[in-house]
């Protein structure tokens, strides 16, 4: 990926919702700090967070971190974990992971130079064909040579 001239942070793109002060803005930011190094890969200007609860400090709350990146499709992340703090983290791990995942679904499956394992590339033999042998079984080479 190339480097981004603004790169995105959580403390640059977050707001909170409903159930959320201006006050918590802050001690969410420091929970969600090591998604900044996820965020640095797009642009600061279209990348934005929210997070919002619903019943805060209920039984059945319910934590919503929602991640909006231009070019790609709406992220949203969820928890009913009981305790705030655990909720919070709970989301901000789901993002990252559901960050990961967009990523390795958009990076190109045919760039060879990307994916190269430094192994000969093994190409099957064709299903009825008899002469082709596997290229994996060396026993029936020998065999036939003998």
């Amino acid at each position: 990926m190339s480097a981004v001239a603004n790169p995105a942070t959580v403390g640059e793109c977050l707001r909170v919702g409903a159930g959320f002060s201006q006050g918590d803005r802050n001690w969410i930011a420091e929970q969600f700090a090591t998604l900044d190094a996820r965020l640095a890969g797009f642009h600061a200007d279209a990348t934005e967070l929210e997070v919002s609860v619903k019943d805060r400090e209920a039984r059945g709350q319910k934590v919503t971190l929602e991640c909006w990146i231009a070019g790609r499709q709406k992220i949203v992340t969820t928890s009913s974990e009981e305790d705030l703090h655990a909720a919070l983290n709970d989301v901000r791990d789901d993002l990252r992971r559901k960050l990961n995942d967009a990523k390795t679904r958009q990076e190109p499956r045919s760039n060879k130079h990307l994916r190269d394992t430094g192994l000969p590339e093994v190409v099957p033999a064709q299903a009825g064909d008899p002469d082709e042998l596997p290229a994996a079984d060396p026993s029936r080479a020998d065999a036939e040579t003998a």
